[in-house]
């Protein structure tokens, strides 16, 4: 087994990380992120205030999943000075929908003039803001909160209807981007 450095990421100023094994914890102005790593092939390692990536094995898909720790890594650390944006556009033609943020749950009524309330999960301390047809979600970790934006979208996801017709819904218009390299919020 031979190690071998994959990435290095540098930490900035104001950020504390804590590292035991494989499990990665951020914070920064009383924001905190953190994730554990399953990995047994890649290797975390703190020195001095940069993070390294390593691997014990030279296999492409060993490579490939310590290229995506990495990236984790970079946007937890982005997510503790930033938060992640995502926007969403409620649709409808005929009945209008109502929107409703209940503690952890999005309770969405009277899609396409139907009884039944839909409803989705928001995943971890993400916060939501429903304002006339638009939606946004915003949070500190960015799986979560574009986790919470899909769960809104699946759940107004109609079946047997041709969705090029037939277009009621919450729809995705906006993603965390990134600009110049650097995840943007």
């Amino acid at each position: 087994m031979v190690e071998q450095l994959v990435e290095t990421i540098e930490i900035p100023q104001g950020i504390q990380v804590e590292l035991t094994d494989n499990e990665f914890k951020v914070s920064a102005n009383g924001k905190k992120n953190a994730r554990h790593f399953k990995s047994v092939e890649v290797l975390l390692k703190k020195v001095d205030s940069k993070i390294e990536v390593w691997t014990k094995s030279e296999r492409k898909n060993v490579f490939a999943e310590s290229k995506t720790i990495g990236s984790h890594i970079k946007n937890l650390i982005a997510g503790v000075t930033e938060d992640f944006v995502y926007k969403l556009e409620i649709v409808y033609s005929h009945f209008p929908m109502t929107v409703k943020v209940n503690k952890d749950i999005i309770e969405i009524n009277n899609l396409a003039g139907g009884k039944k309330q839909r409803k989705a999960k928001i995943i971890g301390v993400t916060k939501v803001d429903v304002k006339g047809k638009e939606i946004t979600v915003s949070g500190q970790n960015k799986e979560h909160v574009g986790q919470t934006a899909a769960n809104m979208e699946q759940a107004t996801k109609i079946k047997g209807k041709d969705i090029r017709v037939y277009t009621d819904g919450i729809y995705i218009t906006e993603k965390a981007k990134k600009r110049n390299g650097e995840l943007n919020g």
